[in-house]
């Protein structure tokens, strides 16, 4: 555990410094992002915070090559090599798309592209996890892992909507997905603690850290394309990583570790992400305009629009994030018959919160008439 601390730490830190240094670049080099109409912010705000973070996980990478106690996630060198070739991918296309706004085909072809190095380099969806049903046609791994990489990626930056929002889902969620996949690696293997998607949930954690102090409201930066195409790229390789070894998933199904985990996990730190992008999907499916059309109607418009503040909006998001996610992770600690009672009252509880002042403020609507006007104002 030491080691990924070490992990953390120093990812941590380095975006904790490089990122000011990233932001004054982004200012001089007029990266602002601007107010439009379906933005929360009401000024320009200076983006590439997402390629500090990337230089900070290059460096927390480094540093765990040279961790005796993690040799083993390096002693095959082509998922490394595959994770780091999508980091330069990602990297270029945010900072190009950051600077002159891509078209939504251009950024696809480039999510794909990065989804394609991790894939050849090994890290491939090997089994279905329902069922666990073995798929063992090459092109197909390709396929799926590349459509569960790009759906992770698209899903992080329809979520990238409030100061800080996307930051805190990761490092909420990536630090969940952290101590089941640390969990998950020393029941399989108690005399090798090193693994690829731990290692991976630590440098997400670790950047995220350190980010969010310049991210939250009022944000000094955003992270931009290169962040959430960063936070996306990690979350689902990692979930990639740790579904894809039946045999070590037979080794462990019997011990501490349930059975559904593998399946669980990965859907409850991602679940508020692929909600927004499900829900934005079939809105603007159904009122025929291009899935990719950017809207007001995300959750955390939602949620603004229904009476909370920009900051407590986020809060709330952060909420449902920590409880489905870290409410997954606890069913490994304590018994379920404690576990979902718990966090079913706890849900509903986040459930009233969310949709209280929205319910008061339309019922508020509702019930003022025109004969209820002040005459004065209709002048």
């Amino acid at each position: 555990m030491r080691a990924y601390v070490l992990v953390i730490a120093v990812t941590a830190l380095t975006c904790l410094v490089t990122t000011p240094l990233i932001r004054q670049v982004a200012l001089r080099g007029r990266a602002y992002s601007p107010h439009r109409t379906r933005d929360m912010h009401v000024r320009a705000v200076p983006k590439l915070g997402g390629v500090a973070m990337v230089m900070a996980v290059l460096l927390g990478m480094t540093v765990a090559g040279t961790v005796p106690f993690l040799d083993g996630i390096f002693t095959d060198s082509a998922p490394v090599r595959g994770l780091l070739a999508a980091l330069g991918i990602i990297t270029v296309l945010g900072i190009v798309d950051d600077l002159w706004d891509l078209r939504w085909w251009a950024k696809m072809a480039g999510q794909i592209a990065a989804a394609l190095a991790v894939a050849m380099g090994g890290i491939r969806v090997e089994a279905m996890p329902f069922a666990w049903i073995p798929v063992g046609n090459e092109p197909i791994q390709i396929l799926l892992t590349v459509f569960v990489i790009v759906l992770t990626m698209n899903a992080i930056n329809f979520v990238d909507g409030l100061d800080g929002l996307a930051a805190g889902v990761a490092l909420i969620g990536g630090s969940a997905f952290f101590v089941y996949s640390y969990l998950l690696t020393r029941t399989i293997n108690e005399f090798d603690y090193s693994n690829l998607a731990t290692l991976m949930m630590a440098l997400l954690v670790g950047a995220a850290l350190g980010f969010l102090p310049y991210n939250v409201s009022p944000a000094k930066i955003f992270m931009g394309e290169a962040g959430a195409l960063l936070i996306g790229l990690l979350l689902a390789t990692a979930a990639v990583a740790v579904t894809a070894d039946v045999d070590a998933l037979d080794g462990f199904r019997f011990r501490n570790v349930p059975a559904y985990m593998p399946i669980l996990l990965p859907l409850a730190v991602l679940a508020l992400p692929l909600i927004d992008l499900t829900t934005a999907v079939i809105r603007r499916t159904a009122r025929g305009s291009s899935p990719f059309s950017a809207d007001r109607g995300h959750l955390h418009h939602k949620l603004v629009d229904g009476g909370y503040t920009q900051p407590q909006a986020v809060a709330l998001l952060w909420l449902w994030s920590f409880l489905v996610s870290w409410g997954a992770v606890s069913l490994n600690f304590f018994d379920d018959r404690v576990v979902l009672p718990v966090l079913a009252v706890l849900l509903l509880a986040a459930g009233y919160l969310t949709l209280h002042p929205m319910v008061r403020r339309r019922r508020g609507a509702a019930e003022t008439t025109p004969d209820e006007v002040d005459p004065q104002e209709l002048r």
